[in-house]
């Protein structure tokens, strides 16, 4: 069968930069930092006690008080998010056929936030199970996916991926298959994290994963400097409108980029540590130009999964010049984690919509916070260190990994009709 055009109509963003697009860009461009000391909670006895949080966020500018204690935050941010991208795509939901338009949608660990409260609350209590009658509803991973499409009316395929810190780019990898398979016309993706919370801090501490330089947030999160030692916690959301090249064009949509690949492995490695040559990460990125059609000589910019941390840094570097070979030193590179620190199952979302973003402007974002060469990465590399570089960018591919193994990258391509 003949597979169908998809590209992206619709953007929408509420990170640790921006509560919005415009936001978000203008904070990547300018390489701006948005870790600062934790407000959510008391975190003063905490390991690390600093995070990016989305800042001036007031549920009740988006819900009334009542609806809004129904929602985790994680759905929330969901619901913002999708909403305006649904509204700069510009499409009439009365005009649609709804039972073509879906939502699928990635986190990696959903309503954490809701977790914690009700247990802390049972803990405290005298053993009688009083629990909040929303308490699963809040909880579940699946539920910004229903919230999103209860509240636009989408009544084409919904559901949930979680493959952790994959989860979102899993998400919109899956919407631009059933779209190119003729499933849907249209399919709001994207994904949503809310962490920044006791467990979700004490967590990682435990595992080690996070950085702890209290005494200077902003600078914490250093993909591929010699001195990073562990990732930043991020929260927010990203979401797109893909569509069916053929029904944007018949509506009259403005058209951002072309989703032309996705690529899927595994690294059956470990549960949290990469696989110390890449070997997952080089064959997602193959599968993602296999599927695209494309050489590695036709990538202009990736922006890498780039936690910030000793083994990830060093294993996907070690991918990338496989995968690429000589080009690899011809493309630029970025982690713009260094900026939205890490929102897990959000990341992928946020971080397409960066490649997307860069395709629009010509403008590659930075890998900020770069103060010292590590002798153990090739540092021939554009890593476009501290400072955003100009660039016209025909395709960008975006790698995220997640805890178990997950590999997953999507390739962005300029529209040409």
């Amino acid at each position: 069968m003949e597979l169908k055009r998809v590209v992206v109509t619709g953007l929408g963003a509420l990170t640790p930069l921006g509560n919005n697009v415009s936001s978000y860009w203008e904070g990547l461009k300018n390489g701006v930092s948005g870790a600062a000391p934790i407000t959510r909670f008391d975190a003063s006895k905490f390991k690390t006690r600093f995070a990016c949080e989305v800042k001036n966020f007031n549920v009740e500018d988006h819900f009334d008080r009542k609806e809004g204690r129904k929602i985790d935050r994680y759905a929330q941010f969901a619901v913002v998010c999708a909403t305006e991208a649904i509204l700069h795509s510009g499409f009439d939901l009365e005009k649609i056929n709804r039972d073509r338009a879906g939502v699928i949608w990635g986190s990696g660990i959903g309503g954490l936030e809701t977790f914690q409260q009700e247990v802390e609350a049972f803990a405290k209590g005298d053993g009688t199970p009083r629990f909040n009658p929303f308490f699963i509803p809040k909880m579940i991973a699946d539920i910004a996916a229903g919230h999103i499409s209860m509240k636009f009316g989408l009544r084409g395929p919904n559901f949930a991926t979680v493959s952790a810190c994959a989860s979102s780019t899993h998400a919109i990898i899956d919407a631009f298959n059933y779209i190119r398979l003729g499933k849907a016309d249209i399919i709001v993706s994207g994904g949503s994290e809310a962490a920044v919370n006791a467990a979700g801090v004490g967590g990682f501490n435990a595992l080690q994963a996070l950085s702890t330089r209290n005494d200077s947030p902003q600078t914490a999160s250093r993909p591929f400097d010699k001195d990073r030692e562990g990732f930043v916690l991020g929260e927010g959301a990203g979401a797109m409108v893909l569509e069916e090249y053929e029904h944007a064009k018949a509506r009259g949509a403005t058209i951002y980029a072309e989703v032309v690949g996705g690529g899927l492995s595994a690294d059956a490695h470990h549960i949290t540590a990469p696989h110390p040559e890449g070997l997952g990460a080089m064959n997602v990125m193959r599968m993602a130009l296999e599927d695209a059609y494309m050489t590695p000589q036709d990538i202009d910019y990736i922006n890498v999964h780039g936690t910030s941390t000793p083994l990830g840094d060093l294993a996907e570097t070690k991918a990338i010049q496989k995968v690429f070979g000589e080009h690899a030193y011809k493309v630029n590179i970025s982690s713009t984690k260094s900026m939205t620190g890490h929102l897990l199952g959000a990341a992928g979302a946020i971080e397409g919509l960066a490649c997307v973003l860069a395709i629009v402007h010509g403008i590659i974002p930075p890998t900020i916070n770069h103060f010292t060469d590590d002798p153990e990465l090739d540092n021939k590399l554009n890593l476009t260190f501290n400072k955003a570089q100009e660039r016209k960018v025909k395709a960008a591919l975006t790698n995220t990994f997640g805890f178990g193994g997950h590999n997953a990258s999507i390739i962005f391509k300029a529209f040409e009709a």
